[in-house]
């Protein structure tokens, strides 16, 4: 099994991730069937599709890339019978994605990869019920997933070695950078730290410190600028002078046993539901969201060729 035996890929579950997965699949030169239950799903995954195409452009697109090349299936059985690789996208419940895996298993071809693009799942419990679990992988990606390279690659307890090799070097090849996570743990990697600063912005807007826009300028103007280039590993190693990162533990390592930080999640009480969601509208009056996406789309583009030109080893073709 090698990457060139991926040729025909299927899309399950078409909500933002699924579309966002048609459509960098779509313009990386692949025929694409999607299938998914609810009614309307093939409009607004065409849609989708539609609207993401300029930004695909700006990027570059493969020889032979079309949005024709997207076929919708509404028979799930159909759908993945002929596919090399099937990336599943239902919503992120174990029960239903267990479930549907199982049948995605029983309908594919023995050689076809099965990967989940669940965000906190571990893939030795998705393929639990499955009859071919080697077969099976999560392939995390990040939103918008047509523009955002970063996808996760995590295999289970009984996931061949070979079949994450062949995951990794497939999704190198439509642009992306499979950061393969050698211990399975709910949340991967990225997610985690994204979550471990939502939860600190929640206490900070419940306590009255700051806004949702001020938690928001905190990033974008401070550590946010730093973070695209370099994580926060080699921003803090640069902030420890000369001797790196070796003077800033013994610097500033005391500090990590002071209670500056709450981990735990604050309590969702309908007071903070509604400074948060009255926050992100304040922030957003008079803009639509298909214009915001717009936005993003322009700058995520333009910051990639940025980080191509500063930080060769943010080259989409290489390697983490």
């Amino acid at each position: 099994m090698g990457t060139r035996s991926i040729k025909q890929v299927t899309v399950v579950g078409t909500g933002v991730i699924g579309n966002g997965w048609a459509a960098r699949f779509l313009s990386q030169g692949y025929d694409v069937i999607a299938t998914d239950p609810a009614p309307g799903a093939e409009e607004r995954m065409r849609l989708s599709v539609q609207r993401a195409w300029p930004a695909l452009e700006k990027m570059g697109l493969a020889a032979g890339a079309s949005k024709d090349r997207l076929r919708f299936e509404p028979d799930l059985a159909k759908a993945v019978a002929v596919a090399d690789l099937i990336q599943e996208n239902a919503p992120e419940r174990e029960e239903l994605k267990r479930r549907l895996l199982a049948e995605i298993d029983r309908h594919a071809k023995p050689d076809a990869i099965i990967a989940s693009s669940t965000s906190g799942l571990m893939p030795s419990t998705l393929q639990a019920d499955c009859i071919r679990p080697e077969r099976v992988i999560v392939a995390h990606p990040f939103n918008p997933v047509y523009l955002i390279p970063l996808v996760e690659v995590v295999g289970g307890e009984k996931t061949a070695p070979e079949v994450v090799a062949v995951a990794e070097q497939f999704y190198q090849s439509i642009q992306m950078k499979p950061l393969v996570v050698s211990a399975e743990i709910e949340g991967h990697v990225a997610d985690r730290l994204m979550e471990a600063i939502w939860r600190e912005a929640l206490h900070i807007v419940n306590d009255g410190i700051a806004t949702t826009e001020e938690v928001d300028a905190a990033i974008i103007y401070g550590p946010g600028l730093r973070w695209a280039l370099m994580g926060p590993f080699l921003t803090l190693h640069l902030a420890g002078g000369e001797q790196g990162m070796r003077h800033m533990l013994e610097q500033f390592g005391p500090a990590l046993k002071l209670p500056w930080t709450k981990l735990e999640a604050p309590e969702l009480t309908e007071d903070l539901r509604n400074q948060v969601i009255a926050g992100c509208e304040r922030q957003t009056a008079g803009h639509s969201i298909a214009g915001l996406e717009v936005r993003r789309d322009s700058f995520l583009i333009e910051l990639q060729r940025l980080l191509e030109k500063y930080w060769p080893g943010a080259n989409l073709n290489g390697n983490i």
